[in-house]
């Protein structure tokens, strides 16, 4: 089994990216450019111990573009990394509690290289990073402890099983095992 090539990816996401787009267009719908946090109505008792701010936040452009670079520029990332450390573990809300960090993006592109060189900076690696880089025994344990997860989602609502595929000749071994669990049919052909 081998992973689908950038192009089968991009082919893949494509039309979902053409959707919003053309949701985007449509004037009645408001035109998004900027996160735009939801409304709140706070209505429970806040907890009683509340947190100081002792520093600034990371400023949310540079966060977006290290998780961008994060699915395959390895010198951007690393150059970014050198500026900011605290990129390491941080991560963007594209919308909707669409959570997604650097080795998230190089989880579920297969980008093996950043992904190594993020872990060995000190990341925080999941089942999805651990089921692209073809860690079966990891997998296994994981699943054993919660069965469950052969279903979780991870960033952008992409599964174990595309995580595994996109790892390529690395993670055969996981998506066998994936698909011993759940069979899963994947939208893009192989060619």
């Amino acid at each position: 089994m081998t992973a689908p090539s950038r192009r089968e990816f991009a082919a893949a996401t494509v039309g979902a990216l053409i959707m919003s787009t053309a949701e985007a267009a449509d004037p009645a719908k408001p035109e998004i450019r900027k996160p735009v946090e939801a409304p709140f109505t706070g209505d429970y008792e806040r907890p009683k111990f509340q947190p100081g701010w002792k520093k600034p936040q990371i400023n949310r452009e540079l966060v977006q573009d290290f998780v961008m670079f994060g699915h395959g520029d390895l010198d951007m990332v690393k150059k970014l990394l050198e500026i900011e450390p605290a990129l390491l573990n941080a991560a963007v809300d594209w919308g909707g509690g669409d959570w997604e960090t650097a080795l998230g993006g190089a989880s579920h592109i297969g980008s093996r290289d950043v992904a190594e060189f993020l872990i060995e900076k000190g990341a925080r690696a999941d089942i999805f990073t651990f089921t692209m880089l073809g860690q079966l025994e990891i997998v296994q344990a994981f699943l054993k402890l919660q069965p469950k997860l052969i279903d979780a989602k991870g960033p952008h609502g992409i599964g174990l099983h595309m995580h595994a595929r996109m790892g390529g000749k690395d993670s055969e071994k996981v998506l066998e095992y994936l698909q011993g669990i759940k069979k899963v049919e994947f939208a893009v052909p192989k060619k």
